[in-house]
């Protein structure tokens, strides 16, 4: 079983960044995909971007030339750079493994971001 912790989120102005972490442990696993969703209030959870093991990247359209997904493969862990925040991505964002190469396996606890107007 894999465990994922997310930090980094908080409260930042329009037009600011934040850079959110999620460290992934208890697993050996090679992580085919590695993910970023997001939910805010009243909405259904969304895909942010993914990274794929070789490197690949894929955003949403709504964070596409604004976010940056990484990983360190050494530490298991994934980024989030979040650069000219809006208040629209407002949500609580939740980052996820695939390791089996189907549907995302394992999902962390969340970590709220809000963006003040």
């Amino acid at each position: 079983q894999v465990q994922l912790v997310e930090s980094g989120g908080g409260l930042v102005q329009v037009g600011g960044s934040l850079r959110l972490s999620c460290a992934a442990s208890g697993s050996t696993f090679k992580f085919n995909r590695m993910g970023w969703f997001r939910q805010a209030p009243g909405k259904q959870r969304e895909w942010v971007a993914t990274i794929y093991s070789s490197g690949s990247t894929n955003y949403a359209v709504s964070v596409k030339g604004r976010f940056t997904i990484s990983r360190d493969n050494a530490k298991n862990t994934e980024y989030l750079q979040m650069n000219s925040l809006k208040p629209e991505d407002t949500a609580v964002y939740y980052c996820s493994v695939d390791y089996t190469g189907g549907a995302w396996d394992s999902w962390g606890q969340g970590t709220q971001v809000t963006v003040s107007s």
